[in-house]
């Protein structure tokens, strides 16, 4: 799923970006597709629109063009930045008997 991809990569690329200390990603399946990225920074990300010629700001952009929704919100920890992608027809009756999760801890980064 090419959109999926995108999606975690520009969440996972923003935490790694702006936040210090372990990044983790959670994929929950559970009649849509959820993406979550945990770190430690309690700074909110905020939907910019980047200029022409800058060369970055546009990650946020992308995931509200490419998601159904996204949020962000704090914890004890840091903070959560998600996504959610509805699922194609056939993909979505599966998904509806039951609950799959993925969770990957990613390399920590330098702070």
């Amino acid at each position: 799923m090419p959109t999926t991809e995108l999606l975690v990569s520009e969440l996972v690329t923003n935490a790694i970006r702006h936040a210090t200390g372990e990044v983790t990603l959670r994929m929950v399946l559970e009649g849509s597709l959820v993406c979550e990225v945990f770190d430690s920074s309690a700074a909110l990300p905020r939907l910019r629109h980047a200029g022409r010629d800058e060369e970055c700001g546009r990650g946020l952009e992308v995931v509200s063009q490419f998601a159904q929704r996204w949020g962000a919100r704090r914890t004890p920890q840091g903070k959560i930045v998600w996504c959610e992608q509805a699922l194609p027809a056939g993909a979505a009756a599966g998904a509806a008997a039951g609950t799959a999760g993925l969770t990957a801890r990613l390399a920590g980064t330098p702070g």
